[in-house]
């Protein structure tokens, strides 16, 4: 995230860790925690999001470099789908 973004600039970073960080943020998604419980994906239960939208939040924060960009706690469409968006 902008953390991340912030290494970059002091050279603390060495090639792969980027990839190394979506991948993480990808395994413990709601969805794929769910998938390896055995359970069938139920998304009112999800409390931390799907795979996909933690990679995405990820890379807001790290393309950005701003904390505020990758804020899920101001996000208008973050939770959407609780009413029904799956896509989100």
């Amino acid at each position: 995230m902008a953390w991340a973004s912030g290494q970059q600039t002091f050279g603390s970073l060495v090639r792969g860790d980027i990839a190394e960080a979506m991948n993480a943020v990808k395994q413990i998604g709601d969805d794929i925690l769910q998938k390896i419980a055995g359970r069938v994906l139920h998304l009112p239960t999800f409390t931390h999001g799907k795979s996909e939208q933690r990679q995405r939040w990820f890379a807001r924060g790290y393309e950005s470099g701003e904390m505020r960009a990758c804020d899920t706690f101001i996000a208008e469409r973050l939770w959407a789908f609780r009413a029904g968006n799956h896509a989100l």
